[in-house]
C-alpha cells in the first residue's frame, strides 16, 4: 500500500497507540506532532515524524505534497477541561482554528477521509445516561465547545466537498498497550487512573478528589472508562467503514457502563495492594456529574467489538506501564 495515513498528535498517548495499530494492520502511518505534550520516543521505529503544528498550512501542505495521504486521523489537541476554562482562547486556537487549517489542506489535495478525535464533553450535562449520539450537544466548557465546532466544520465540508469523516466521541480513555509498548507517559497527566497508579507507586503523595457532592451514589463524578487499545481499534474500524464508501458518521466510543471516582480509586488500591492518601476537595469548574456512553451505533455501523471492557484490566495495564516508566 503506497499511501500514508496521517496521524496528527501521533507522539501523544492515544496517537502512539494508533501508529502501532496501523502498523499491525499493514498501513503506513506518518506522524505530525509539535511535541508540546507528545514524546519523540513514543513514535514507533520506522514511522516518519514531522515536528510542527497542524495549524501551519505551509508546513502541513508541504508534507501532504511530498507524501501521498489516503486518510487523516486527527488527535492533535489540548484536552484538559479546567485549563480550557482558564485559557479558552488557547483551546479555540489549538483545537478549532488549527483543525480548520488541517481540513483546508486536506480539501485542497482531495484527501478523502478524516477520522476525528471528538469527545463526550460535547454533551455537557446530559439529560440522561447512557448518552445517545442524537441527544442534544450543549457543552459546558471551552474544551467541549472547541471540539463540537470541529464536528460542525467537518459536517459542512463533507456536504460541500468529496470528503467523508467519522467523528468519534471518546469517553474517558485509560490503560496502556497490553504488550507494554506504549502508555500514558506524561508525568503531569490529568487522567484519574494515571494519577491513581502514580500515587500507588509513590510517584505522588496521594491524589485529590474534586467534588463529593454530585447527585451520584457516592457523591463523586461518574465516567465511562474505555481502554486505549479498544479506542484505537474503533479508529481502524471507522477507517474501514469510510473506505467502504459509507456516509459520514458520528459515534460514541465507550463501554455503556460507568464508575465513580471513588470506585476507581478503590479498584486501583485493590489491584496495586497500596492504600495511598486521598484528599477530598471542592468541585472543579466544567465537570459534569455523569457521562456514560450508549455505544450501539459504533458496534452496529463500525463493527466495533471491545476486548478490554473490564476496569481491573485497564488498571492492571496502566499500573504495568507506570512501573515500566520507572521512578
Amino acid at each position: 500500500m503506497d499511501n500514508y495515513i496521517l496521524v496528527t498528535g501521533g507522539a501523544g498517548y492515544i496517537g502512539s497507540h494508533m501508529t502501532l495499530a496501523l502498523q499491525a494492520a499493514g498501513e503506513r502511518p506518518l506522524v505530525i506532532d509539535d511535541l508540546s505534550a507528545g514524546l519523540r520516543r513514543a513514535v514507533p521505529e520506522g514511522v516518519p515524524l514531522f515536528e510542527g503544528s497542524v495549524g501551519d498550512s505551509d508546513f502541513v501542505g508541504d508534507i501532504m505534497d511530498r507524501h501521498p495521504i489516503a486518510a487523516i486521523i486527527h488527535f492533535a489537541a489540548s484536552v484538559v477541561v479546567p485549563e480550557s476554562v482558564a485559557q479558552p482562547l488557547a483551546y479555540y486556537r489549538n483545537n478549532t482554528a488549527n483543525a480548520r487549517t488541517l481540513i483546508d489542506c486536506a480539501v485542497q489535495r482531495r484527501i478523502p477521509h478524516v477520522v476525528f478525535s471528538s469527545t463526550a464533553a460535547v454533551y455537557g450535562e446530559p439529560d440522561r445516561n447512557p448518552i445517545g449520539e442524537d441527544q442534544p450537544t450543549q457543552p459546558i466548557n471551552p474544551y467541549g465547545r472547541s471540539k463540537l465546532m470541529v464536528e460542525w466544520m467537518l459536517g459542512d465540508v463533507a456536504r460541500a466537498h468529496p470528503l467523508s469523516y467519522a467523528a468519534l466521541r471518546y469517553f474517558n480513555v485509560a490503560g496502556a498497550d497490553p504488550d507494554g509498548r506504549a502508555g500514558q507517559s506524561s508525568p503531569n497527566a490529568t487522567h484519574l487512573i494515571k494519577i491513581a497508579v502514580q500515587a500507588a507507586l509513590g510517584k505522588r503523595d496521594g491524589l485529590d478528589v474534586f467534588g463529593t457532592d454530585y447527585p451520584t451514589a457516592d457523591g463523586s463524578c461518574i465516567r465511562d472508562y474505555v481502554h486505549v487499545a479498544d479506542l484505537v481499534a474503533a479508529h481502524l474500524d471507522a477507517l474501514r467503514y469510510l473506505r467502504a464508501g459509507h456516509p459520514s458518521v458520528t459515534c460514541n466510543i465507550g463501554y455503556a457502563s460507568g464508575y465513580s471516582v471513588l470506585q476507581v480509586i478503590e479498584v486501583v488500591k485493590r489491584v496495586s495492594g497500596v492504600d495511598f492518601p486521598v484528599r477530598l476537595q471542592g468541585r472543579r469548574a466544567g465537570d459534569p456529574a455523569a457521562l456514560v456512553a450508549a455505544n450501539e451505533r459504533a458496534k452496529t455501523l463500525l463493527g466495533w467489538t471491545p476486548r478490554y471492557d473490564d476496569l481491573e484490566t485497564i488498571v492492571r495495564h496502566a499500573l504495568a506501564w507506570e512501573r515500566r516508566l520507572g521512578a
